[in-house]
């Protein structure tokens, strides 16, 4: 797990998304994502996935060159740019903040992460009863708000949003964003 003493930066400017596989982390950040950008915030999203992944194509030059052994390659446009790296000696997942320290937070408002369950981070919690998965609070205590699609069962002073109703959590994450602005 990643430690309670992350950066007060990284507290105020990002916010999680957790829940067990399937439960709709992408579906809703999906959906949320235009919502907050029509109300002006500039935004980030870190994604961790457990499955070894690429972003590059086979018989692109910067696949090639990756393969070749270039052990970080940065590809860049007018439009956009993306660096890969590789970290073949990395036994673990990669920490959040090691990540978050990538980006350049002066021209974000918030970063959304998905996943990363054991960081310590602002976290909405979402949850299905119908897929018989435990909730992951009360154990998580930055979890600050959960997002289901039923009502729980389980006593919480969490505040519980409609996992279908998209503006209800936008509004609840610009009132996040609000209150932890520098």
């Amino acid at each position: 797990t990643e430690s309670s003493a992350a950066s007060d930066v990284y507290k105020r400017q990002v916010l999680g998304f957790v829940a067990f596989s399937g439960t709709g982390k992408t579906t809703l950040l999906k959906q949320l994502i235009p919502l907050l950008k029509a109300r002006g915030l500039h935004l980030a999203l870190i994604k961790h996935t457990h499955h070894q992944f690429d972003i590059d194509t086979p018989g692109k030059d910067s696949y090639e060159l990756r393969q070749a052994g270039a052990e970080q390659v940065m590809v860049a446009s007018r439009h956009r740019w993306a660096l890969m790296v590789e970290t073949p000696d990395q036994n673990d997942d990669p920490r959040l903040d090691s990540l978050i320290d990538h980006l350049d937070t002066n021209a974000l408002n918030l970063i959304l992460v998905e996943g990363f369950k054991h960081a310590a981070v602002p976290k909405i919690e979402l949850y299905r009863p119908i897929l018989n998965n435990p909730l992951l609070f009360p154990e998580d205590p930055d979890i600050i708000a959960i997002a289901s699609d039923a009502s729980l069962t389980q006593q919480t002073d969490l505040p519980l949003l409609a996992l279908d109703n998209p503006e209800a959590i936008a509004d609840f994450v610009m009132d996040f964003v609000q209150q932890h602005q520098t």
